[in-house]
């Protein structure tokens, strides 16, 4: 089964801070016989309501695969952590390869405007030829 978790670190811990967070979680996701496919952080986000005055956080993507006792042993690793302010673990119905939409938008895609830029000036090459 894959399971996909969303992690809300505290703002207050910095962001290298984080990924130690992440790495230990993993560690226990591993001893309890799951694993990770996929990983993502995607920075520092406001959160749509303050939780405990905080308005912003870590935003954290595992997604595992395991049994259910890899989700509990991660689950309980995270209620005994008091950096992670909110997390949510929902069980997927497929894997998808492709990165989460919030991932995705970090990757530059070339625009529509830079190709019409080249185009014109290779046909007043071929004009003036």
């Amino acid at each position: 089964m894959y399971y996909e978790t969303i992690l809300i670190v505290s703002p207050d811990v910095s962001q290298e801070n984080a990924e130690i967070l992440t790495d230990g979680l993993v560690a226990k996701i591993e001893k309890a016989g799951g694993r990770i496919v996929k990983r993502e952080n995607w920075g520092s986000r406001p959160l749509a309501y303050s939780i405990g005055k905080r308005k912003r956080g870590h935003y954290i993507l595992l997604v595992t695969d395991g049994g259910p006792a890899a989700v509990e042993a991660l689950e309980h690793a995270i209620h005994l952590d008091e950096r992670v302010i909110r997390f949510l673990t929902t069980k997927l119905t497929e894997l998808s390869d492709k990165p989460s939409p919030l991932a995705r938008r970090k990757v530059v895609v070339p625009t529509a405007e830079a190709e019409t830029v080249a185009e014109p000036a290779a046909e007043e090459v071929t004009e003036a030829a």
